[in-house]
């Protein structure tokens, strides 16, 4: 994702995070599992969150321009069909 990065950013801000327990017991978990500190798992959660919303975003541009374009893409193939029939 364009302007993110993994590694430490020149500049941060610090944000406040309120967590229901069960999800900060969670993360606890999982910092002591993957021996890293709290901030750099939230962080990289979020990276990762926001890789697979642009993801899913793209997806559905894709998506729309192909039905979008779905009559002109068939005519386009129709006109086209007697080349296909010549290689057969």
């Amino acid at each position: 994702m364009p302007g993110t990065s993994m590694s430490k950013p020149s500049a941060s801000k610090k944000v406040i995070v309120d967590f229901p327990d069960a999800l900060y017991q969670d993360m606890q978990r999982a910092v002591h599992e993957l021996s890293v500190k709290r901030s750099v798992l939230i962080r990289e959660a979020v990276c990762e969150y926001l890789r697979r919303r642009a993801r899913r975003k793209l997806a559905a541009e894709l998506a729309d321009g192909y039905r979008a374009n779905a009559a002109l893409n068939q005519q386009i193939s129709e006109e086209f069909i007697h080349v296909d029939a010549e290689n057969l």
